[in-house]
């Protein structure tokens, strides 16, 4: 990975990591509508690794490949975030969903049943798991952003994470609570939620594999991981869009998106 001057060689790393950069697009796809293109993620990914190439330090305390993977999904991510392709309809709706699940939480001491969820919501059943099925796109994104204290855009995980003398203890400490927040929320899901997140996030399966696991169809297993994200977001983010985090340490709320 060096030249005869011990410098990383930028043009093997890019060679050898296209490939990843393939497979970070099509699993992000799993989760995404069939008007997105899966090129369109390749070409964002591969300027992610370009980006990553050129801003690596041997010695930073990460290795390529971990810094390469946050760079490469954060290109595709802002991609499609540009291209705004979620229906506001699909957002305002979803926010909605997270309303009513912190209404009822609080109501029933636990958490609430898709038919009690679309009750509150006044749609009849299919109507709602439909809307589970439409918020695909929008859930990824949503749960990218989970993790975000302001959305800046520029200030990456292992950015964040970078020792030094700049190093901003508050700033960890929102990190450190945000994670924790994140893993309680993910332990309070109903189980079959929890199974969908750990198949797909941990084990990295696609859709169709978690459904072949499930006995369920890709739809359904689409519809789970939309429940669950916005089960996640409701615990986490609370009413106004502020990680609950944040509020306990003073942080000055974020503007709400647009939308």
């Amino acid at each position: 990975m060096y030249t005869a001057h011990g410098v990383l060689d930028r043009q093997q790393l890019v060679t050898q990591y296209a490939p990843l950069v393939k497979r970070i697009a099509f699993h992000l796809m799993a989760r995404l509508p069939a008007s997105v293109q899966v090129e369109d993620l390749i070409q964002n990914g591969m300027l992610g690794l370009l980006d990553a190439c050129g801003r690596f330090e041997d010695g930073q305390g990460a290795q390529f490949e971990t810094y390469a993977v946050q760079r490469v999904r954060g290109a595709m991510l802002d991609g499609l975030r540009e291209n705004d392709w979620v229906p506001r309809s699909v957002r305002r709706e979803m926010r909605r969903v997270e309303a009513a699940i912190l209404q009822l939480e609080h109501q029933n001491g636990r958490q609430p049943t898709e038919t009690e969820l679309a009750s509150a919501l006044d749609m009849p059943l299919p109507e709602y798991q439909r809307l589970l099925g439409e918020a695909r796109g929008h859930q990824l994104l949503s749960l990218e952003d989970l993790g975000s204290h302001g959305g800046d855009g520029d200030d990456e995980f292992l950015d964040r994470h970078e020792t030094g003398e700049t190093q901003d203890p508050l700033a960890l400490l929102l990190e450190d609570d945000m994670r924790g927040a994140l893993i309680r929320g993910i332990e309070s899901l109903p189980e079959r939620e929890k199974l969908v997140m750990s198949l797909y996030y941990d084990e990295e399966l696609n859709l169709r594999e978690i459904g072949e696991v499930l006995d369920v169809t890709e739809s359904r297993v689409c519809q789970l991981h939309s429940q669950a994200i916005a089960r996640l977001r409701a615990q986490i983010l609370g009413e106004d869009g502020t990680p609950k985090a944040a509020k306990r340490r003073g942080r000055p709320p974020r503007k709400p998106a647009e939308g």
